[in-house]
């Protein structure tokens, strides 16, 4: 396996973590948005699992970045 064959392959297994991190928190923060409603959980606690998805999203962001730049460098 060529050089290239090698950072092709680590910028597409960077590409699906990018996708299944974001498909991820986003069907987490519907279940938890359904489920906080159906169960009456507190507000700071909704909000916390607001944030946690927030950050997943600029996880998502930030390695998206990293693989736009690699990308452009070939």
């Amino acid at each position: 396996m060529s050089e290239d064959d090698k950072r092709a392959e680590a910028i597409r297994r960077q590409g699906r973590t990018a996708a299944i991190v974001i498909a991820g928190a986003m069907l987490l923060w519907m279940l938890a948005q359904f489920l906080g409603a159906k169960l009456g959980i507190a507000p700071r606690f909704m909000f916390l699992i607001d944030m946690a998805t927030l950050a997943a999203f600029f996880w998502a962001l930030v390695v998206t970045y990293q693989i736009w730049r690699l990308r452009r460098t070939n």
